[in-house]
């Protein structure tokens, strides 16, 4: 590598110069919100036993983020033993004191209950943790999805459903979400999160009205909900500067999914208009096309817009992406940005040629910042000045079995590894191993063939 004898900021424009000048709060103030434990896990085919989610929020506390998503207590018996390990884990020291656990609650009286019962069996207070209750602020949402828990709620009869105005909803979704904020806050939670689905695809105005109905309630944190992976940067421009203003102080989360591959950008857009918390996946799993990734916004701020956060690990993110791989079986793209397998490997002999030289040429992450390893892989487009840098780079080996580097040498073995890359692709050997990829995919989880055995299976006629 050769040493540059001007500052590498002189001789390029870097992303930062037209980053500055935004309204981040303080670093130290950002929140990573992880949400790989409970949302990562709703991906189609994951799931974690409560010793893995254990094991993986160890992780999680070690590398840096903020407040962690363990569970949603009332789905059943393994969500509850997630949450009572997590909590027994941070009193024993093995998760950080300062790290929020959350567990995620409907608008409904009884999953809040179902928490304070789960801490309860193992002697812990409703405060160890936060709660988040869950309503959402889409007209679609109120009417189509929840309608009927409201009319019930309201008291009203079903068969009025589908004639009744969007404004009945509205009226009703607050006292709904409002009830559960108080009713949480009775229970002894001092943390409660109020949670909006769809909030992309909502009425300004009204969401104005209902995050502010909420803080009134006890609510200490709103969380908008990008349920659909729909937002764009400028929808972003238009809902957050005005709820930042209507939270009079209390936190505000950004939830993004990525359905259309910028839920990272967006989170961090938010977070430029003052929104405090990140929503996060490891790996960006989740459903659909999944969550905003931890990866990518902490780099993306780091990177692009000059925001480090205060104790995080980034050179623990290609351990933190195996971990979640092992756990989950989902591997995630080779040339996924970051943390990929193959992002910070070299082919091309143009390409090759430049990093030799000087790694910036080609390559601003350096691997070593996340974890990573650089390598050189041999094939159709090498050149010549990968092939001798690595030789050089083993010249003692290769001295001591006499081998002397010379140009001919470097020549036919560039000509070689040609060769071979053809005689491989030849094979069809990439066909079998795609092949296998997705059949492994499809058998994390059960399939409509296989529910409809279980089904055959219990009949009378069987």
């Amino acid at each position: 590598m050769v040493d540059l004898r001007e500052p590498l900021s002189e001789l390029v424009r870097m992303p930062r110069t037209f980053t500055t000048g935004k309204h981040f709060v303080a670093p130290g103030a950002i929140r990573l919100y992880d949400d790989t434990l409970r949302d990562g896990e709703q991906m189609p085919g994951v799931a974690f036993s409560p010793e893995q989610k254990l094991e993986l929020a160890i992780l999680l506390s070690d590398i840096g983020v903020h407040v962690m998503d363990v569970a949603f207590p009332i789905v059943g018996d393994s969500d509850r033993r997630s949450l009572q390990l997590c909590v027994a884990a941070q009193r024993e020291g093995k998760i950080r004191a300062d790290v929020e656990i959350l567990a995620m609650c409907r608008s409904s009286r009884g999953d809040i209950d179902c928490v304070v019962e789960t801490l309860k069996t193992i002697g812990a207070p409703p405060d160890a943790v936060s709660v988040l209750v869950l309503s959402t602020l889409s007209d679609l949402h109120m009417k189509y999805k929840i309608g009927q828990v409201l009319l019930k709620l309201e008291g009203r009869k079903q068969e009025e459903w589908l004639d009744l105005p969007v404004d009945f909803f509205r009226k009703a979704n607050i006292r709904m979400i409002t009830g559960a904020v108080s009713y949480a806050r009775e229970r002894g939670f001092s943390r409660v999160e109020f949670a909006a689905e769809d909030a992309s695809r909502s009425n300004l105005d009204y969401d104005l009205e209902w995050a502010r109905a909420c803080v009134a309630a006890g609510g200490t944190r709103m969380c908008f909900s990008d349920t659909c992976g729909v937002i764009t940067p400028e929808a972003v421009d238009h809902y957050f500067p005005p709820l930042v203003g209507a939270l009079a102080g209390a936190q505000l989360t950004a939830h993004f999914h990525n359905d259309f591959g910028i839920g990272a950008y967006n989170t961090v857009r938010a977070l430029s208009h003052g929104a405090t918390h990140a929503g996060v996946c490891a790996n960006g799993i989740g459903e659909r096309a999944g969550n905003a990734s931890l990866h990518q916004v902490v780099m993306i701020l780091k990177e692009l817009y000059g925001v480090e956060l205060p104790g995080f690990r980034y050179d623990r993110l290609v351990e933190l992406r195996k971990a979640v791989e092992h756990h989950s079986g989902i591997a995630v793209q080779v040339n996924e940005p970051i943390i990929g397998e193959g992002v910070f490997s070299h082919e091309s002999g143009i390409h090759t040629a430049g990093i030799v030289i000087h790694p910036a040429i080609y390559q601003f992450i350096r691997e070593g910042v996340v974890g990573g390893t650089q390598r050189f892989v041999f094939g159709k487009h090498t050149g010549t000045a990968a092939v001798e840098h690595v030789l050089r780079g083993h010249a003692d080996a290769l001295k001591a079995g006499g081998v002397e580097i010379t140009d001919e040498l470097v020549k036919r073995l560039t000509a070689e590894v040609k060769e071979l890359r053809e005689e491989r692709l030849r094979t069809g050997t990439h066909e079998r191993f795609i092949d296998e990829y997705y059949r492994n995919y499809r058998a994390l989880g059960i399939t409509e063939d296989e529910l409809l055995q279980l089904a055959l299976k219990g009949s009378p006629k069987s």
